[in-house]
C-alpha cells in the first residue's frame, strides 16, 4: 500500500464555533516518529470549550485527543514495544497518552510526565510546533517521540475504548490512592453525572465503595448513574441541605468532576475529618471562592488537584475497560459517529448536542 501524502483534516483558527474542512500535508517521518491511521475520536468537554472560545489553545491546531487508531508506518526508532510490553507493528490498533513526555525534564523527574517542559500534547498543538496532525479530528494522527502506546484489544468495541486516553485515564488519576475505607458505609461522592462522572461511578463501584453519591442537577443523568453503580443521586441544592452521610460524620471523599467552582465550599464543608476532595473538572477559569484554611488544618483534610494523568492510568484505563467495560453501560454514551464533513456541516450550522459524546470516524 502506498504511503498517504495528505490527510483530511477539520482545523480550528480560533474563530468560536467554526471549523474548515482542509487538506493537511502529512511530512515525512522522522526515525523517532509514527504515523496511524485514525479509526475513531471522541470529543471531550475541554475540546468544546476550546472550539467556542471558552478555552485558549494554539492556533490553527487540529483539535481531539481521545483517539484509537492504527499504526501504518513506523520510524526506525520508534517503540516495537507498548508501555506493556506487547509487541507494536504496521496494523496494531493503538490508542496513547494524551501527553507525549520526554522523561528527563524537571517535571518528568518527579512524576508528572504530563506537566513535561518539552510536551506534545494530543490535539493541543498549534501548526508552528511541526505537529499539525497531531488530533483526532483528522484521517491521520503523527506520533511524536515520547508518547505513550497501547495495544487495544481486538473484542473492544470503539465506542467502549476511544474515551479512554482522556476520560477514564483521568479518572484513574483522580481515584489514585483513593481506596475505599475498608469500614463499614464507605462513602464518595462525586459532582456531576458527564463523562468522568459516570465513569467514576463504575469505577468506584468496581472497588467496593459502598456508598456512592451522585450531585447532578438533570433527572435523565441522575437516573444514567444508577445504572453505572450510583446508590443515590441528589441536586446541589438537596445536597447542600441534606444532613451529613456516613453516620453524621461526613463523608469519605468527594470528586469534583462538573467544574462547577460554586460546588467546592460545601464540598469541603461536606466532608469527614481527615476526608478527601479531589478537584478535576475546573479546567477553565472560574470565579474565586472562599477557603478557610484552619478548617484544613484542623480537620486535617486532603485537596488534591488531578489535571490529566500518567501512562500508568492509562494502563490502568484500558485495563479496567477490559475486564469491567462491558459490565456498564459506558459504550452507549458515545450515542452517534459522524464523519468529518458531517461535524463540519453540524459545527456549521451551530448546532448543539446533549449527547454525552459525540463520536467521530474520519
Amino acid at each position: 500500500m502506498s504511503r498517504p501524502l495528505l490527510s483530511k483534516a477539520l482545523v480550528y483558527s480560533g474563530v468560536p464555533g467554526a471549523l474548515e474542512l482542509a487538506e493537511l500535508e502529512i511530512p515525512p517521518l522522522r526515525n523517532d516518529q509514527a504515523l496511524v491511521r485514525v479509526d475513531g475520536c471522541t470529543l471531550c468537554g475541554s475540546d468544546l470549550h476550546s472550539l467556542h472560545g471558552r478555552r485558549k489553545v494554539p492556533i490553527p491546531t487540529v483539535l481531539g485527543h481521545e483517539i484509537v487508531g492504527t499504526l501504518v508506518e513506523l520510524g526506525d526508532l520508534f517503540p516495537r514495544f507498548d508501555i506493556l510490553g506487547q509487541p507494536l507493528s504496521i496494523g496494531s490498533r493503538i490508542t496513547w497518552s494524551i501527553v507525549a513526555h520526554c522523561g528527563k525534564c524537571f517535571y518528568c523527574q518527579r512524576g508528572l510526565e504530563q506537566k513535561c517542559e518539552h510536551a506534545c500534547k494530543y490535539g493541543h498543538m498549534g501548526f508552528e510546533s511541526g505537529y499539525a496532525l497531531s488530533g483526532g479530528l483528522a484521517e491521520y494522527c503523527m506520533l511524536a517521540p515520547g508518547t505513550s502506546p497501547i495495544k487495544v484489544p481486538d473484542k473492544m468495541p470503539l465506542e467502549l475504548i476511544t474515551p479512554a486516553s482522556c476520560a477514564t485515564a483521568t479518572v484513574m488519576a483522580a481515584m489514585h490512592g483513593l481506596a475505599a475505607p475498608p469500614l463499614h458505609q464507605s462513602h464518595i461522592v462525586i459532582l456531576g453525572a458527564g463523562m468522568l462522572g459516570l465513569t467514576a461511578c463504575a469505577v468506584a463501584k468496581q472497588k467496593g465503595w459502598q456508598k456512592i453519591v451522585v450531585v447532578e442537577p438533570s433527572t435523565s443523568k441522575q437516573a444514567l448513574a444508577l445504572r453505572f453503580g450510583a446508590t443515590d443521586t441528589l441536586t446541589a441544592e438537596d445536597w447542600i441541605n441534606v444532613t451529613k452521610g456516613n453516620h453524621g460524620y461526613g463523608c469519605d471523599a468527594v470528586l469534583e468532576l462538573s467544574g462547577a467552582s460554586s460546588m467546592i465550599a460545601p464540598a469541603i464543608e461536606s466532608l469527614r475529618i481527615g476526608g478527601q476532595l479531589v478537584l478535576v473538572g475546573t479546567v477553565f477559569p472560574t470565579p474565586a471562592i472562599s477557603v478557610l484554611p484552619e478548617q484544613i488544618v484542623r480537620r486535617q483534610l486532603n485537596l488534591h488537584g488531578v489535571h490529566n494523568y500518567t501512562s500508568q492510568h492509562l494502563v490502568q484505563a484500558v485495563q479496567f475497560l477490559d475486564q469491567y467495560g462491558l459490565g456498564f453501560p459506558l459504550a452507549e454514551l458515545v450515542t452517534s459517529w459522524q464523519t468529518l464533513e458531517e461535524v463540519h456541516d453540524w459545527i456549521q450550522r451551530g448546532s448543539t448536542t446533549n449527547a454525552i459524546r459525540l463520536g467521530v470516524k474520519p
